[in-house]
């Protein structure tokens, strides 16, 4: 790791795959990056550990889907676990819960008006909900 920027990742956990983001070098904009084959807890952490390593990662931040209640349902709670777990792997990274409710629905929206085909969509749309986890963390942080 540099002393210098580096980036921010964030995480869409979904049950067949993890959508990630990363921020540019100075944190101010999310960019869709890709998808992860979600497969066992053990091996998403080494996944998430080699895009860490190989984007010069400072901070890692997970979706957390909370009911539009506000409350944690098992989904969320999975998400904490996970975020647990990538805490014990990457010792000095910051690991972070964001609350992700809608992302998903704001990402087929934004695929939708651009007229992406549903294929695509479903190719996509994991990385795009990540992306928009990301710009709202990314801009909580210069706001607050």
């Amino acid at each position: 790791m540099t002393d210098g920027p580096s980036r921010v990742l964030a995480l869409d956990l979904g049950d067949r795959r993890i959508g990630y983001a990363v921020s540019d070098p100075l944190g101010l904009t999310a960019q869709p990056a890709g998808e992860l084959e979600s497969k066992s807890p053990a091996r998403n952490v080494e996944a998430v550990r080699a895009l860490v390593e190989s984007r010069d990662v400072r901070c890692v931040v997970v979706g957390h889907p909370l009911l539009l209640s506000g409350e944690a349902g098992e989904r969320a709670e999975q998400a904490r676990r996970f975020a647990d777990l990538l805490r014990g792997a990457l010792p000095g990274i910051a690991v972070e819960l964001w609350d992700e409710r809608l992302t998903t629905r704001q990402a087929e929206r934004v695929l939708l008006v651009g007229n992406v085909r549903r294929g695509r969509r479903r190719q996509v749309v994991d990385r795009m909900a990540a992306a928009l986890l990301l710009q709202s963390w990314l801009d909580a942080r210069r706001e607050g």
